[in-house]
């Protein structure tokens, strides 16, 4: 199973986008390409793709119309920068958390508002995965792995020290920005195993009945 920690590793630069039919393959430059070989997996702005063709400067990858729709990956053009991170090793350290890559849906900035240490940031996010997201819990955003600082219906709020503005495109989000969701998945197998026992327990109570 490939999974990533959220750590950013590096701020790559689009290159090209290149419809293919619904799709597209999206062309990045970043000083990481050296490490892939054609068919590893990186994070693109938290959305796991498949390394094609790398070289020493960059890598291509294919993005399906499903990320296209459930990602901001449609809405990148030549010039953006793009948070990026290499799969994670069996032997690495999991500095931030189990991040699969898989994103849910777009978030979108309400507002930001710098602090003493840092910067602010409120999110609206789907309603359909507030459950999934708790007050101090994790969440990846465009890939980086982050603690919720408060939560308050679908809004929530995470704080940014200066090195994560610096070393990620959080630096650049303002009001409007869309920003890649995935919720802690624990939380959601948790969810599904609930909701799978009480399904099984409301059957066999009718079937009792």
């Amino acid at each position: 199973m490939t999974v990533f920690t959220g750590l950013i590793q590096d701020l790559g630069t689009i290159v090209a986008i290149e419809p293919v039919g619904e799709g597209a393959r999206v062309h990045v430059r970043t000083v990481l390409a050296p490490e892939l070989k054609p068919g590893d997996s990186i994070a693109v702005n938290g959305v796991c793709l498949t390394a094609i063709d790398p070289d020493d400067i960059g890598f291509a990858a294919d993005a399906i119309p499903q990320t296209l729709q459930n990602s901001t990956t449609g809405d990148l053009g030549e010039g953006d920068l793009v948070n990026l991170e290499l799969a994670m090793k069996a032997e690495d350290r999991l500095g931030g958390h189990v991040v699969q890559g898989h994103v849910d849906s777009v978030a979108v900035v309400a507002w930001t508002r710098e602090e003493d240490l840092g910067r602010r940031v409120a999110l609206d996010i789907p309603e359909q995965y507030v459950d999934f997201v708790t007050d101090r819990g994790s969440i990846t955003l465009n890939g980086v792995s982050l603690t919720v600082a408060a939560i308050t219906g679908n809004r929530v709020e995470v704080a940014l020290i200066p090195e994560t503005l610096e070393r990620t495109t959080f630096g650049f989000a303002s009001e409007g920005t869309r920003i890649n969701l995935e919720v802690d998945s624990t939380a959601k197998q948790i969810a599904k195993l609930v909701e799978s026992y009480l399904d099984r327990r409301a059957a066999k109570q009718e079937d009792a009945a």
